[in-house]
């Protein structure tokens, strides 16, 4: 609603790559280019350093994305606090998340928001991306959000947040101390995967296909139905795992798991709002607005 530009600096320093912020911001690669570029020429400072095709921001960079982060947390305020004094919004609302939004992304939009709309009542239903849609369609659940690929007849998708699933190591094991591996070594590395009928896996299984991996030959050690479990059983053993780069923040920063670094070769998804196509309901409307503009840090 208010500064497109640097709405558009925000989501290059974000991404660091032009071509995946165009794509976030749906609009053309030259665009996001001319955009940063007036930035630039009308503080007359360097925001990005350019390697080749990687980029990093620079401290005028660097001390932009604070503010424009501070900005845009104003503007959310705003536009939340404007839609409670307009509205008295109350009654029940079903949400049903796969387990990874559900556990590490919901929590906290959930608490905001019922600061602001204390008459709102939420219940949340957990399951894998194929449950959650099941119970969506079957009108148990008023709004899903969910992992994967899956695109079902009768059923509405948005876009609600970007993932990036990760290969992750108990922090101590051989295999995290090396720098990088190649999708090739995979094969012999022992694997803990996610159940069938899981968003994650499916969108891991997709992604290793397009890489030339054929999932059904590796390695796997357990297949396990929740992410705790795997977290549980990667610090103590030697396997890895892929999981969702929101799922492991605590294991990483306190030094227990280590990303694997892969060469050429990256899983990146989006969590999707589903709804029942033709719906139209205020409450539903009113969370996805909220949770689309909740400050993710």
């Amino acid at each position: 609603m208010f500064d497109f530009r640097l709405q558009v600096f925000k989501t290059v320093a974000k991404r660091l790559n032009f071509t995946k912020a165009a794509q976030e911001l749906s609009i053309t690669q030259p665009a996001v280019t001319k955009h940063v570029k007036e930035i630039e020429q009308h503080y007359q400072v360097k925001l990005f350093d350019r390697n080749g095709t990687k980029i990093k921001l620079t401290p005028a960079g660097e001390m932009l994305l604070q503010y424009a982060e501070q900005v845009f947390e104003v503007y959310r305020h705003l536009e939340i606090d404007l839609n409670a004094l307009a509205s008295k919004h109350g009654g029940k609302l079903r949400i049903g998340a796969s387990t990874t939004v559900a556990q590490y992304v919901l929590p906290p939009v959930m608490a905001a928001f019922h600061e602001k709309f204390k008459e709102v009542h939420i219940t949340l239903e957990t399951g894998n991306t194929e449950k959650i849609e099941q119970h969506l369609l079957q009108r148990n659940i008023d709004l899903g959000i969910i992992e994967g690929h899956s695109k079902s007849a009768g059923i509405k998708y948005s876009t609600f947040l970007n993932d990036e699933i990760v290969l992750v190591a108990n922090s101590k094991s051989e295999l995290a101390k090396r720098s990088a591996i190649n999708a090739q070594e995979l094969y012999d590395i022992p694997l803990l995967m996610r159940e069938h009928g899981s968003g994650t896996l499916d969108v891991i299984n997709h992604a290793l296909k397009e890489n030339g991996i054929n999932p059904a030959l590796l390695k796997e050690e357990m297949q396990l139905s929740s992410t705790e479990s795997i977290k549980m059983y990667l610090l103590n053993s030697q396997c890895a795992s892929f999981l969702s780069i929101h799922s492991v923040l605590k294991e990483l920063k306190n030094n227990e798991l280590a990303i694997v670094d892969m060469q050429n070769f990256s899983i990146e998804r989006n969590f999707n709002f589903i709804q029942p196509q033709g719906q139209n309901d205020q409450l539903v409307e009113l969370f996805i607005k909220f949770a689309s503009r909740y400050n993710f840090r």
